[in-house]
């Protein structure tokens, strides 16, 4: 049988990669805890393992336990109860569970009946792999986890025995604590990005200023708003309409993809809204700030459609050139002229409704945005 080199290729990367998984999954076990223990109690032990399921490989915490359970009778009922706390700002003098670690986690599992009213493990048993990744902690870096593993009673949920081990984890993903920093640090740098937007016609007007301090003072959070935050806030925001009115500029692209990186959607979305209305602050909205506007939307990765949504709710009266159809009315220059042709006629009919709107604002709108359609149907249907 000829082997070609594609087929030669395939198989010893196919090899190679099935090597590495074994020696990965072979890997000594790393236990926390002694390997003794007092056989007339319960003892239980941690150990961070690589496990795999049906989602794939992954990291888990493998409890195990040994010693001594009592029950109230045989073939009596029971389940497993294993609570993990964050013990990592408190000491570690006393049991775990008294010193107001605050529990993160509580995994429940039924252990089938026990054989005699005493029982003895005389070795480890496994009764539990939890997957780490369901566990939220408050930060990033080397924690310190407790366990209590609680053996109850399936009849009565009276607790039959107990144990306790403390164990140390590096928890590479960012906790709670690391997500409201990031989230108050893009809402920040959402500030500087609507100074940004607010200049791109080369001025900062009143109205525009009075729309940031506005969304500054009601999504920046300095120490929960006390005096001297609030002081703190109106000194930051008075240096940045100096550095922004002086002609300085930051880089717009630069800041969208940080806030990008680390923001979640939703206060990408609510940022990009602010900006939307710091542009039409003036009541009207040129062509300049409609391109800023779409670029910041797209660095910050966000939906085009709902992009569109959020400009045409603007009560911002647009000043728009044909050029802007590819931006404004979603006509793209690879279009076919019947491909044109519908678009455009969507948005006539969107808009020609709302010629009759009762808010003038919306009326000049809706004017501006059919002569733009009349403008753009000559240029791309002809």
């Amino acid at each position: 049988m000829f082997v070609s080199r594609e087929m030669l290729v395939a198989f010893i990367g196919n090899l190679i990669d099935r090597m590495r998984r074994l020696v990965r999954h072979t890997s000594p076990v790393v236990a926390y805890g002694a390997a003794e223990y007092d056989p007339d109690v319960l003892n239980c032990r941690v150990a961070t393992v690589i496990a795999e399921g049906e989602e794939g490989v992954f990291d888990a915490f493998k409890v195990d336990i040994a010693g001594t359970i009592r029950a109230p009778s045989d073939q009596h009922g029971v389940a497993v109860r294993i609570c993990i706390a964050d013990f990592t700002d408190c000491g570690m003098g006393r049991s775990v569970y008294e010193q107001g670690g605050e529990v993160e986690f509580e995994y429940n599992c039924d252990l089938g009946k026990l054989p005699n009213a005493e029982n003895i493990l005389a070795d480890w048993m496994s009764v539990a792999q939890i997957r780490c990744d369901r566990l939220l902690f408050a930060s990033r870096g080397r924690r310190d986890l407790g366990f209590r593993v609680s053996i109850i009673s399936a009849e009565t949920a009276e607790q039959l025995a107990r144990a306790e081990c403390v164990i140390g984890y590096e928890n590479c993903a960012p906790g709670y604590i690391d997500l409201q920093h990031n989230v108050e640090r893009a809402r920040t740098l959402g500030v500087a990005l609507a100074f940004a937007v607010g200049v791109t016609d080369k001025k900062l007007y009143n109205c525009e200023i009075e729309v940031i301090k506005k969304w500054a003072r009601g999504n920046i959070d300095f120490s929960k708003g006390t005096a001297r935050a609030r002081r703190k806030l109106e000194k930051a925001l008075k240096k940045t309409v100096a550095f922004f009115r002086s002609g300085n500029s930051v880089d717009i692209r630069r800041i969208c993809s940080e806030i990008a990186e680390t923001a979640p959607m939703g206060v990408r979305y609510d940022i990009l809204d602010f900006c939307v209305q710091v542009a039409g602050a003036k009541g009207v909205m040129g062509a300049e700030e409609e391109v800023v506007l779409r670029d910041i939307a797209l660095w910050l990765q966000v939906d085009v459609e709902r992009f569109r949504e959020m400009m045409e709710k603007s009560s911002a009266a647009p000043i728009y050139e044909v050029e802007d159809a590819d931006i404004i009315l979603g006509v793209e220059g690879d279009m076919t002229s019947e491909q044109a042709r519908l678009r455009l006629n969507a948005e006539y009919r969107k808009w020609n409704s709302r010629v009759t709107s009762l808010d003038p604002a919306i009326q000049l709108k809706a004017d501006r945005m059919l002569n733009l359609i009349a403008e753009a149907r000559n240029a791309y249907v002809g």
